[in-house]
């Protein structure tokens, strides 16, 4: 496909299917997280059989899907401002101002779902880590790959590894995440609307951004960014017989790279006792390894998409990435009603199991309004309202 020959790019299913795929790991994780309100049955009043299969679901779930659906996630961002980058030009319009004024609007949106989320929103990430994109957008693939890769490569955690092993002395800045999470749960556990509102887009939020620093999320999410921008510039989103093999390769590949890397993550971040040494190389190994089983997930779901008998269930999610606004707010509201004292409160009698149900559950209710909604109307509401909002004013 020649862009400069179209006027516009159509809709790959397959992406909004994978957009579906990733806020729904999203709010299977929360979920099971409590939505970052780490209040669960206490273990000794449990049946031994419960609190064995809640040790299974805790461990499944966060293997298989912690960090994976927000990958995703914003590799799509950068495959999107890719596609509204080349229509507009292909219109004659440069998008890249625009696109600013789009992340401003989607600060209002990540500042609604703080508001009920009291672990800091991601979406404020995008949005600061989102201004990469118009800086890089006309450079050319091998410049962008390169600053991509090195994001990726993760290299404040490797200074400061590096920096550890020249001087015994050094230590990590204190970002006192720890401390600022502590106030935003107190607020919470107040059950005061507006001790829990005004806590979360305050605090939490500041605790949000100073963990993606000190993650490493912060600077991969750049990296994925670019990452996501160059698939879709090269096209390897749609269907081919070039592609399948692309992604073949990448499954193969990633899968190798998984193997190799996790035994190590294992070994330097769960297991390391030394405090620098895991928030250094461990968190990078980590922030690899995640990587790596993000790609296999993704060239999985893209492969059988297209080459296997699953797409028919698979593309059922479309309609649920393609409101992936709307549900994505709208889960950390449901999921306060649930679990927090402002609401029915259900935190401290629902262990990893019964979390896990009620992910799915609200999965299933969101996916069953979304096809409702598509009957009448052609976008989500807040789809809706945020594609209005940036093109305010254009003629």
């Amino acid at each position: 496909m020649k862009t400069s020959l179209i006027n516009k790019i159509p809709r790959v299913c397959v992406v909004d299917a994978l957009r579906g795929l990733a806020v729904m790991a999203i709010v299977i994780i929360h979920s099971v997280e409590h939505f970052i309100y780490p209040v669960y049955p206490d273990k000794a009043i449990q049946p031994e059989w419960l609190v064995t299969l809640d040790s299974l679901v805790f461990n499944v779930i966060f293997s298989l899907i912690a960090g994976k659906g927000y990958s995703i996630f914003a590799l799509l961002f950068g495959f999107t401002f890719y596609i509204q980058f080349i229509n507009q030009q292909n219109k004659g319009y440069d998008f890249r101002g625009r696109f600013i004024w789009r992340l401003l609007i989607l600060s209002a949106f990540a500042t609604i779902n703080a508001a009920f989320f009291p672990g800091g929103d991601v979406l404020l990430l995008f949005v600061i880590t989102g201004f990469s994109l118009p800086l890089v957008c006309k450079m050319s693939n091998k410049a962008i790959l390169i600053i991509a890769l090195i994001c990726l490569l993760q290299p404040i955690e490797l200074f400061h590894f590096v920096s550890s092993l020249l001087n015994e002395s050094y230590t990590l800045p204190s970002l006192n995440v720890g401390g600022l999470y502590e106030i935003v749960q107190e607020g919470v556990k107040t059950g005061n609307w507006k001790t829990f509102l005004l806590e979360n887009i305050s605090t939490g939020q500041k605790a949000s951004l100073l963990w993606a620093i000190g993650s490493g999320r912060f600077v991969q999410t750049i990296g994925l960014f670019l990452l996501g921008f160059l698939l879709s510039r090269k096209n390897l989103f749609v269907n081919s017989r070039e592609n399948t093999r692309f992604w073949i390769k990448t499954l193969i590949i990633s899968s190798i790279l998984f193997g190799l890397l996790y035994p190590l993550k294992v070994e330097w971040y769960d297991n390391v006792k030394n405090t620098m040494l895991k928030s250094s190389i461990g968190t990078a190994l980590d922030m690899w390894q995640k990587l790596a089983f993000t790609l296999v997930i993704l060239s999985s779901f893209i492969t059988a998409y297209y080459n296997s008998s699953f797409k028919t269930i698979l593309s059922k999610l479309k309609v649920y990435g393609r409101m992936s606004l709307t549900n994505y707010i709208s889960q950390s509201i449901i999921g306060a009603f649930i679990f927090f004292p402002i609401g029915l409160n259900l935190s401290p009698y629902l262990g990893y199991s019964a979390s896990l149900m009620v992910g799915i559950f609200i999965f299933i209710f969101q996916l069953y309004l979304n096809h409702k909604w598509f009957q009448s109307y052609k976008q989500g509401p807040l789809e809706k309202l945020w594609y209005k909002a940036t093109w305010i004013g254009h003629t």
